[in-house]
């Protein structure tokens, strides 16, 4: 039994139930299956009930859950051959972001993306998944490569964004960031990115600027955590339930606003309670995607990815 959000209480006597049962099982010779079966059963139709309302902040609390698939989890679950490259070549390795060469299906391809960790060592071993300008230099190195040998570019965001701190900003943070941006509208190849999790700010425009965004199905996007947003709308952090209300930052709001081109559905109960399940529902969607990609010229690649960010907004423009 793994950690429940509070909005999930409804399960957790059951849950608890169904860890005895396993447990008796184990050590006695009673067998409980149908038991737990018909447990689960009831577990699976009110998780159904209650992921089909989440409210934006649940929807948050869902993106941000310990046990929700990590970077690493999708690249050992859908990538193979993965050949790691490290550094920026500038100033220092940046364990926030991972990348290097791999295949999806036979087909070479760059891989990236941020990496919060699975427990306390991890987490601190990648920063939180909090990049610094290193990182995004890394990315830079990464897309040149991609360009050089022609390979398709899959991204995977998942931050809260990018590191904010002293020695962040003294190294140029936002001007790295700005050229990640500068560089995806400059490469040729097919770009795919993923929100995974969190999408924060700039930290995950800066590997999100790509040809199709795919979001899963309970992950968010937004230019400010609703932590962020509440304390300079209403100068109280407490309010994040509010602010996220507002942010239009769940999937649905953004593909109705034209920001992502897909979501992908997650297993019931979240992607962090069937974790190979998700995995292979967003490999299925990145392939799809992929030959999409692959089926434009590279001049209308170009041009469709910049006419699709230039085109943002434009829907409110009108009179």
């Amino acid at each position: 039994m793994g950690i429940v959000l509070d909005f999930e209480s409804q399960v957790l006597d059951l849950e608890k139930k169904i860890s005895e049962l396993r447990e008796t099982s184990r050590i006695g010779d009673v067998d409980f299956a149908r038991e737990i079966t018909k447990m689960q059963s009831k577990i699976d139709k009110i998780l159904v009930q209650i992921y089909q309302k989440l409210t934006p902040w649940q929807k948050v609390q869902v993106a941000r859950h310990p046990e929700r698939p990590k970077f690493t989890d999708y690249l050992k679950g859908i990538f193979t051959d993965f050949v790691e490259l490290s550094g920026d070549r500038l100033f220092a390795e940046d364990q926030a972001i991972y990348g290097g060469f791999a295949k999806i299906d036979g087909q070479k391809c760059i891989v990236i993306g941020q990496e919060k960790g699975h427990d306390t060592e991890t987490r601190l071993q990648h920063n939180f998944g909090m990049p610094k300008p290193e990182g995004y230099r890394k990315v830079c190195r990464l897309f040149d490569l991609a360009e050089k040998f022609e390979l398709p570019i899959f991204a995977f965001v998942d931050t809260s964004g990018a590191f904010p701190g002293l020695e962040s900003e003294e190294r140029g943070v936002a001007e790295a960031i700005a050229r990640c941006m500068e560089k995806s509208f400059q490469i040729s190849v097919p770009f795919i990115s993923t929100i995974i999790g969190e999408g924060g700010s700039g930290g995950a425009v800066a590997i999100a600027t790509a040809d199709y965004i795919l979001m899963l199905e309970h992950s968010v996007y937004s230019v400010i955590s609703p932590e962020g947003c509440a304390s300079i709308l209403w100068k109280d952090d407490t309010k994040a339930n509010m602010a996220a209300e507002v942010q239009k930052l769940t999937a649905p709001d953004l593909l109705s606003l034209g920001i992502v081109d897909a979501i992908v559905p997650e297993p019931i109960g979240g992607a962090h309670r069937n974790k190979s399940q998700a995995i292979d529902a967003l490999k299925k969607e990145l392939l799809k995607y992929l030959n999409k990609s692959f089926s434009l010229t590279t001049e209308d690649r170009k041009n469709a990815r910049r006419n699709k960010y230039l085109n943002i907004g434009n829907q409110f423009l009108a009179v």
